[in-house]
Formats: C-alpha cells, sequence, structure tokens
C-alpha cells in the first residue's frame, strides 16, 4: 500500500513517535526471502516421477511374492533401480543449489542518511519506513520506493528493475502523467528501491517499503508456484500411462487364456483338490505379476536422470549453472525465446558509435572538451559514474589520451552543471591568458548556440537524422561558440548474438525483444541482430508511422483485453518500455498458444517472466532475485550459450528416445519369451545371476553409453519437435516391434532346437550359448540405437563417442569373464574360440542390417 505522506515536512522528517506508529503500520523494509525446499521434500519430489510410481507398485507386487517364494533377487534389484534413480537425481540437483547459493546474497545492513527529527542521520537500511525522508547521491543505492521532493540533475540507472541504465529524474509537477512520463516506464518523480544514483543528488519521501516496493512486488511473483510442467515429464506421463495400459492388459489376457485352457484341458478341475487348483491359479497370477514387472522399463528413470545429471556436468564447463535437472532438456523442446536487450543482446557499456576512434582527426579542443566536460571516471575500463560521458572518456583513451592529464592541466573558472531542463553542460577554463568556453549538450540546443552557415547547419541535421534513425544517443560540442563535432554512442550489441539470432531461426525458435528502453532503440537492436526485417526502421516506429503487429509497447500490450492480448502475442517480435508483468503476461499468453517458452534476463524486472516460463536462464552478472527465479544461469552472460543448451536439449532427447528403443526391444523379447515358455512348458531358462547381468547391461552400462553420446549440430536444423507427440515415435514402435520380434523369434528357434530336435535335449552348454546370444544380441543392438533418428553409419564420429566405445568393451569382457570363469554361479561352462567367432557372427547380423538399412536411407536422402 502506498502513500504520498505530503503531511511530512521535508525539513524535519518523521519524530521518533512517527518512526514507530510507520512501522507497526507497514513493517519493516525487508523482502520476505524465498521459501527453501528441505532436503527431505526435494528428496520425495523424485518419487513423483510416473515411471518409478509404476515400479513402486511392481516392487510391492513383487516382495509379496519375494516371500511366498523366498527369493528377494527381482525385488532387490527394482528396489536398487529405484533407489539409485532418485538419489542421483536429488545429488546433482542439490550439487547445483549450493553452488547457485554462492552466486547469490541479500543485504540489508547497508547504511541508509535519513532526516529524522530535524537531523540528517545514517541508519540501516531496514529500519527505513513509509514516511521517511531519505537523501540520495551519487553511488547510493535507493533503499525504498518513493515520491521526490527536491532533485538536482538526478540521474538514476533502473537496469535493476527496467532494464535501461539511464532514467532522468525530477520532482513532480502538474504536467507529468502519474502512469509515465515521456515514454519512460516509471513516472520522472518515483524513485526505486535497488536502483542507483548515478549522477546528481535528492531527497524523497519515502511510500513503500519491503514487500510493497515494486522490486517486492516483483520478487513475490517470481516465487509464486506455478502448475507448468515440462515437456519430457508431460512424455513420461503418457508413456506410463501406456506401459501401465499395455502391461496389464497383456498380463489379465495371458491369466485369463492360460487359466481357462488349463480349466478346460486338466482333469485336475473335475476333482476337489482344491489346494492344486490354487496352486495352479498362483501359477498363472505369479507369470501375470511377472510380465507386468517385464513390461516396465526399471532402467528408464536412471537412464533419465544420468543423461540429465551429464549433460548438466557438461553444461557447467561451458559456463552455464543449470540448477533444476529437467530445464535441460526442456530446452531442447522451446519454441519461442523471450529476451531482455541490456546485457543479454547488448554490451551493457556505452561506447562512442561515430566518428570513431581509429578514424578521428587530432583536436586537441574537442580533446579539452571531453574531458573537462565530464563528471565521470574510468577504471582502468570500466566506467564509474555517467556511462555516456564514460563511453567519451573511452573514446579518448582508445585513442591514446589521458582525460586526467588534460584536468589536471586547465584551471575551471566556471561551470554549468547539465540539467535536464537546460539540456547542456559548460566548463570555462583560461589557457594562454584565454578565457574558453566549452559547451557539451544536446545537439539542437548546441547549435542554437553557435555560428553556423545554412549549409553546415544542413550538414550536421542530415548527420545527425542518420544516427537517430539508428536510435543512438547523440551529444555536440562547441568552443566559443562555435561547432565542433557530434558524437553518437550506443551500447554495442554483443558480437555473437547475430550468428545465435540465425541460429535459432534456422531450429524453428522464434524470438521475441522485452526491454524497458525506447521504441526506437528497441526496434533498430532488433534490426541489427535479425529479429526484425529492416522496414519499418526505427524512427518510423518511434515516430508512429507503422501500425505494425510486431511492435508494440508495454503501456499499450497493458491496454489490451486478454482475447486481444492472446491473438496479439504470436505476432509481437519486439515489446518496448515494457514494465516486469508485460514480459510475465506475454510469457503466459505464449504458453496457451501451446509454445515452450524460454526466457532470458539479468534484472530483478525479469524475476515473474523467469519464473513462469519453461525454462528461466538469468545472466551470472544478474540480480540475486532473477537468479532465485530461473533454472539455469549463463554465467558468461552469452546469447550463444542459449543456442548451445538447446543443442543439448534436442540431443539429449534423443538419447533418452535411443535409451528407450534399447530398453524396450529387450522388454519385449523377454516378454514374448516369458509367454512362449508358458505354451510350450519351458521357462525363461536364465538363472537368477544371469538375469541381474543382463539387467546391468540394459540399465546402467546402456544408460551411461547412451547418455554420454556428444550433442550433434544437425539437430538445429530441425524444427522443434510437437511436444504433444508421443515419446515413442510410429517409426520407433515399428523398430521396437520389428527387432524384439527378430529377437524372440531366434531365441525361440534356438530353444526349440535344444529341447526337441537335438536327441540330447537342453544342456548346461546350451544354455551357456543361449545366454551369450542373448547378451550379444544387446551389444550389437547399443550399436543401432546410437544411430536412431538419423541415417548416419555407426562408424560416424564413433571415436568421439568414448563413452560408448568403453560399455561396449566392458560388455564383452565381462560377458567372456562370466562364460569362462562364471562356473556355479552363472551356471556357466566356457566356450571355445570357435563357438565365441560364430555366436559373434552370427548376432552381429543385426548390426549390419542396421548398417544397410541406414546406407539406403543416406542414399534416398542425396536423391531428394
Amino acid at each position: 500500500m502506498r502513500e504520498t505522506h505530503s503531511q511530512v515536512d521535508i525539513n524535519v522528517g518523521l519524530t521518533d513517535n512517527q518512526v514507530e506508529a510507520s512501522r507497526s503500520k507497514h513493517g519493516e523494509n525487508l523482502l520476505t526471502p524465498p521459501k527453501k525446499t528441505s532436503l527431505w521434500s526435494l528428496y520425495l519430489g523424485k518419487y513423483k516421477d510416473p515411471i518409478i510410481q509404476i515400479l513402486l507398485v511392481a516392487a510391492a507386487v513383487s516382495l509379496v511374492f519375494a516371500f511366498i517364494e523366498q527369493d528377494f533377487i527381482e525385488t532387490i534389484g527394482i528396489f536398487l533401480a529405484i533407489f539409485l534413480a532418485t538419489t542421483i537425481g536429488f545429488y546433482f540437483e542439490r550439487d547445483a543449489a549450493r553452488k547457485f547459493g554462492m552466486l547469490t546474497a541479500m543485504n540489508d545492513e547497508q547504511m541508509v542518511k535519513v532526516r529524522r527529527n530535524g537531523h540528517v542521520v545514517e541508519i540501516k537500511r531496514r529500519d527505513v519506513v513509509v514516511g521517511d525522508v531519505v537523501l540520495v547521491e551519487v553511488g547510493d543505492e535507493v533503499p525504498a520506493d518513493g515520491h521526490l521532493q527536491q532533485s538536482t540533475d538526478l540521474q538514476i540507472d533502473e537496469s535493476s528493475l527496467t532494464g535501461e541504465p539511464i532514467a532522468d529524474k525530477h520532482v513532480a509537477d502538474s504536467s507529468d502523467n502519474p502512469e509515465a512520463a515521456d515514454g519512460a516506464t516509471y513516472p520522472p518523480y518515483m524513485v526505486l528501491r535497488s536502483t542507483m544514483v548515478m549522477s546528481g543528488r535528492g531527497e524523497y519521501v519515502v511510500t513503500a517499503v519491503g514487500d510493497a516496493t515494486e522490486i517486492g512486488q516483483v520478487a513475490r511473483k517470481a516465487t509464486e508456484i506455478t502448475e507448468v510442467k515440462t515437456p519430457l515429464n508431460m512424455q513420461l506421463d503418457k508413456l506410463a500411462v501406456a506401459i501401465s495400459k499395455v502391461g496389464s492388459g497383456v498380463a489379465i489376457a495371458a491369466f485369463v487364456i492360460f487359466l481357462t485352457h488349463d480349466i478346460l484341458t486338466n482333469n485336475l478341475w473335475h476333482t476337489t483338490n482344491y489346494l492344486a487348483m490354487a496352486q495352479v491359479v498362483l501359477k498363472y497370477f505369479m507369470m501375470a505379476v511377472t510380465l507386468i514387472v517385464m513390461a516396465v522399463p526399471e532402467g528408464l528413470p536412471m537412464a533419465v536422470t544420468l543423461a540429465l545429471a551429464l549433460n548438466m556436468r557438461r553444461m557447467l564447463k561451458s559456463n552455464n549453472l543449470v540448477r533444476k535437472l529437467h530445464s535441460c532438456e526442456t530446452m531442447g523442446a522451446v519454441t519461442v525465446i523471450c529476451t531482455d536487450k541490456t546485457g543479454t543482446l547488448t554490451q551493457n557499456r556505452m561506447r562512442v558509435a561515430a566518428p570513431s576512434a581509429a578514424e578521428a582527426v587530432p583536436n586537441e579542443l574537442l580533446d579539452i572538451a571531453i574531458a573537462l566536460n565530464s563528471t565521470a571516471e574510468l577504471s582502468g575500463d570500466e566506467v564509474i559514474g555517467n556511462p555516456t560521458e564514460g563511453a567519451l572518456l573511452l573514446w579518448l583513451h582508445d585513442r591514446g589520451i589521458d582525460y586526467n592529464a588534460i584536468r589536471a592541466r586547465y584551471e575551471v573558472v566556471d561551470r554549468e552543471p547539465f540539467s535536464t531542463e537546460r539540456k547542456y553542460m559548460s566548463t570555462t577554463i583560461v589557457t594562454e591568458g584565454q578565457r574558453r568556453r566549452f559547451v557539451k549538450g544536446a545537439p539542437e540546443i548546441v547549435m542554437a548556440m553557435c555560428d553556423m552557415t545554412a549549409e553546415e547547419r544542413k550538414a550536421v541535421e542530415q548527420e545527425l537524422l542518420t544516427y537517430q534513425r539508428k536510435a543512438m544517443r547523440t551529444l555536440a560540442f562547441a568552443v566559443d561558440g562555435r561547432f565542433q563535432q557530434i558524437f553518437a554512442i550506443s551500447d554495442p550489441i554483443r558480437d555473437e548474438v547475430p550468428g545465435a539470432i540465425a541460429r535459432c531461426h534456422d531450429a524453428g525458435i522464434g524470438v521475441k525483444i522485452v526491454t524497458g528502453d525506447t521504441a526506437a532503440t528497441a526496434a533498430e537492436i532488433g534490426r541489427q541482430i535479425g529479429v526484425v526485417s529492416s522496414e519499418p526502421n526505427a524512427s518510423q516506429a518511434v515516430a508512429g508511422l507503422t501500425q505494425s503487429p510486431e511492435l508494440i509497447t508495454g503501456p499499450e500490450w497493458a491496454a489490451l483485453s486478454d482475447d486481444e492480448a492472446y491473438k496479439q502475442a504470436p505476432l509481437i517480435k519486439i515489446m518496448s518500455r515494457a514494465r516486469p508483468t508485460d514480459k510475465q503476461r506475454l510469457v503466459e499468453m505464449l504458453q496457451r498458444h501451446g509454445e515452450i517458452v524460454a526466457v532470458t534476463g539479468d534484472g530483478t524486472n525479469d524475476a515473474p517472466a523467469l519464473h513462469y516460463a519453461h525454462v528461466g536462464l538469468s545472466l551470472g552478472s544478474g540480480t540475486s532475485v532473477a537468479k532465485e527465479a530461473s533454472d539455469m544461469t549463463l554465467l558468461d552472460d552469452s546469447f550463444s550459450s542459449i543456442v548451445n543448451a538447446v543443442m543439448w536439449g534436442r540431443s539429449l532427447y534423443k538419447n533418452i528416445q535411443r535409451f528407450l528403443f534399447f530398453q524396450l526391444i529387450v522388454n519385449l523379447t523377454a516378454l514374448l519369451l516369458v509367454l512362449a515358455g508358458s505354451l510350450v512348458g519351458t521357462e525363461l531358462p536364465l538363472t537368477v545371476t544371469q538375469i541381474l547381468w543382463v539387467n546391468l547391461i540394459m540399465d546402467t552400462f546402456a544408460a551411461m553409453a547412451l547418455a554420454s553420446l556428444s550433442p550433434s549440430r544437425e539437430v538445429m536444423q530441425e524444427k522443434p519437435r510437437n511436444t504433444a507427440d508421443f515419446i515413442l515415435s510410429p517409426s520407433m514402435l515399428r523398430g521396437i516391434f520389428f527387432m524384439g520380434g527378430v529377437f524372440f523369434a531366434v531365441l525361440l528357434a534356438f530353444l526349440v532346437y535344444c529341447e526337441h530336435i537335438l536327441p540330447t535335449g537342453m544342456q548346461a552348454h546350451h544354455l551357456t550359448l543361449f545366454f551369450t546370444t542373448f547378451v550379444m544380441l544387446q551389444f550389437w543392438n547399443l550399436l543401432n540405437a546410437k544411430c536412431l533418428g538419423s541415417h548416419h553409419s555407426a562408424f560416424h564420429r564413433l571415436w568421439a563417442d568414448r563413452g560408448l566405445l568403453l560399455v561396449l568393451l566392458f560388455i564383452l569382457g565381462g560377458q567372456w569373464l562370466i562364460v569362462e570363469l562364471g562356473g556355479k554361479m552363472f551356471r556357466t561352462d566356457g566356450m571355445s574360440l570357435r563357438e565365441w567367432a560364430i555366436v559373434i557372427a552370427s548376432t552381429s547380423l543385426v548390426f549390419w542390417l542396421g548398417e544397410a538399412y541406414r546406407w539406403v536411407g543416406r542414399l534416398m536422402e542425396k536423391k531428394k
């Protein structure tokens, strides 16, 4: 709640009693810190994964039958899979949270100057109350929101709230619109908490403290609970439902069919031996439960977690701190990026654009004018004070001119400081016994002071128009009534941004600029980086000569009804003069259109949108509120890192699909073998220890191998995937059923041959051959899974995928050790070199058939 407190005498300030009354009514000047998630809650949150929940049900049922059969191996395996998947995810997110905690800090203990009881005193920022008269000057951080009562050449850096560095502030007059003035995001008489005074001084009456301030409201919006689900969560939900339906359906059908068949063909059912009948029912029920357990890809949660965690670590090495695991993958589904301008697209560092330092003609009087007509300072390459004046000092520095030496050389005899009313400043010195007056200010004001011919004036005006069309800030210099030079100053775009924007467009990702800057500057930046075309140009945009739906201001956006905003949102490419809630509303409207939205930002003004987006990307140099609201922090502040994150995310999703393809083939094969075994009277001819080894290959090793595949730049040539599409594409399902059917047919034929055709029947050595054949089929199919989604050969960049090569070597070596040395523990009796060669060569047909299929695919691509 805000109050103007016009009754406060600014020469006296509040009394002690008034301070206590105000604090009781409005509270302390503290921002409520975001609620921290406890470690216990963070860990339990991992169990909300739909696949984990199915596994828990399967584990519970398996546990019941484990007690009946006194065989706990399968149950232990399922519980171990659950524990590993949840614990790995918990560890990596906790580790990221700890690193993130080092980046953020809030300080409410800094001292603030206020007037109380007629005296200026210093108090802690947290002790400021509504009604206090606060004194601010260059270098101060504004401690609370308020209305100016006195000001002298006051300029404030509002980038923490609007994203823009400089705002001129002055006391309210009758012409000021309370909503905004001169197109500014906030009225010129309003000062806001957490902004910085860059020049001048002022006194203001506090109207809001703590959570009631603008930044407090933004922070609260940034911590509200949202119901936005990540695309991967939605896909896993669908997969869990599909697995539940298919697994339960097959299990129930098998139970009914087999029990009915037994009732019709077994004389037992015509006796009174009810105990034997119950045992038969229990046998078929356990078979049904086995089918359900086999249908569940128990390695999937760990595969997803490992893939996300590995990406998380790799992205940290490339300066991307991922705070939430799933945001790694969600970046791959992003369809729209809403970015702020200052600090993200631009360098947040004002520089002279023209004339360039390299081409400047030596002019001693101009150097003197720049050095003396400035209150800024340089610390190395860093500007202290007004960034526009700092840009001019950097221009001198680039030319090898020491501004401090110039200041020391000349004695200033008179100075008129810059004011927003005069729009110029002047400095008078004495040199060689002659007074010289140097003037710096708005070009139209300085030109009016100078004696210029019509041709000279026209040339300068033409030059000025050129710079204004490019939305550059302009300053003019004159000495003793003679015009010297116009300087064009801008915040340069980052070198990598145009290329990164082009890569986004190639990848089918829309980019929207949302900034607190003017319409002209925003449109010009958009033109330079390729967000909008050259027409309409910046000057047309600011003059209102175009009604392009691509360009809109914050006030115009706020004035739209929800229906109008919903229709307009997809068309918008640049939103200028935006307030924090404007960006958040745009994000929500885009999400209603089904867009997957990423938001970049470094200021507190970006926090609500960062929080509401599918992926919030804060900058390492940004505010703590922005970082707290984000899912990922770009430590190097580079927009190109966002494009790399998209590439990682898309590649990660393909890796998860590859793991599913690999594991579901094995699951389908095992499921069919159990069904067929029940029909022909054989059980799955693998021991418990052999099944554990197979599960280890399926779950841990395959997950590690496929999760470690390096990202492919080719994914950036594709359009964003449709998040409504099932994670198992039609081509994947065809491949799963085809390969699963082939594996099943080969293995069943092997079983039938050994049991019913060989005169000796099934021997221990035959079971060793069967076991090795089963494993080697998986071995070769892992290479096929690597190539899923492309027509590349498995040998393409194979050396780059060293993780996969190591896993393949480990599987082959492990299988040899188990077969040759496993003995009774693994029920193996060794194989000859000839048998190894036959098994490896015959099972490799799976791989070579895959290579042939991919070769045909490459030929068809070339013909297109």
